[in-house]
């Protein structure tokens, strides 16, 4: 299930449509000039941002990570059209970060630190190609020492990846880790990150797949605290209006955010001043579990 199935109807940040083209099984749904069926590729960077239209000087929605499959519906010139399969965002990215699909399943491994350098060999002094980043699934062939080699071509530091089944149930120490990120609409790696994005990595290492933005997440995450900021525990999620933090201790919110323009904790008090003064307030809690 993606983030579609939480979206409201046809929202398009998830549903792949415009006035002149659109997904094909989207057919009797939206109104387009023609229907296309979406062509499977799989990302080959480190991390791409995902734009809101074909331009590098356009706002950044979201990122693409290393051996995300997204399925592109067109192309305009250097960049593609479609949608990310990880969470079912919309959007552009430059054609030059994608492949062609790898046979789907193949991965064994994710990368656990967050973030680590692909080397041309398996040696710490040769030059880095590339940084995969948290997350980030690849498909290990062979071990050399202490690195082990990637289908897509590559040297990874083996401590710094786990098999896929390996999962870190506190989601709040995953956060944790991001300290200090710098703060990053769109963004969603430890390069810069943005609210959404800090508790989408967090959970995904805890083996769950949740929505991109905090709109959504505030509908579908977990279940909902009734009672509010009052009855919230240890890691719960708390939302107001176009933003999310996690409660990472009693009294303590620790999230993404542009106040600091990094990933800080802080006491939950001040928060809640600070949002007031501009006629906002926490409107939900959501507890993951």
């Amino acid at each position: 299930m993606t983030t579609a199935d939480h979206a409201t109807a046809l929202d398009p940040r998830f549903y792949p449509y415009r006035a002149d083209i659109a997904a094909d099984w989207l057919a009797g749904q939206v109104h387009a000039a023609r229907f296309v069926p979406g062509k499977m590729t799989q990302v080959r960077v480190g991390c791409t941002a995902l734009r809101r239209s074909a331009d590098g000087r356009a706002s950044r929605d979201s990122d693409l990570l290393w051996g995300e499959v997204f399925i592109v519906y067109d192309r305009q010139g250097d960049w593609s059209w479609g949608q990310n399969q990880t969470d079912g965002y919309v959007g552009y990215v430059p054609s030059s970060a994608l492949m062609p699909l790898r046979e789907p399943g193949l991965a064994s491994h994710e990368v656990c630190a967050l973030r680590t350098p692909l080397l041309p060999q398996a040696d710490l002094k040769s030059a880095a190609m590339d940084y995969l980043h948290l997350s980030s699934r690849v498909q290990v062939i062979e071990r050399q020492g202490d690195y082990l080699e990637i289908a897509a071509g590559g040297w990874l530091y083996a401590p710094h990846l786990v098999p896929l089944t390996a999962i870190v149930s506190d989601h709040v120490a995953t956060a944790r880790r991001f300290m200090e990120t710098p703060y990053l609409w769109g963004g969603r790696s430890s390069f810069g990150l943005d609210c959404s994005a800090l508790v989408q990595l967090s959970l995904a290492r805890a083996g769950r797949a949740v929505a991109r933005d905090s709109d959504i997440q505030a509908k579908s995450i977990g279940t909902p605290v009734d009672e509010g900021v009052a009855a919230a525990s240890v890691g719960d999620l708390l939302f107001c209006d176009g933003h999310v933090g996690l409660l990472s201790a009693p009294g303590m919110l620790l999230h993404a955010n542009a106040y600091h323009m990094a990933v800080a904790e802080e006491p939950l008090p001040q928060f809640i001043d600070r949002i007031a003064a501009r006629g906002l307030e926490i409107t939900a809690v959501r507890r993951p579990q």
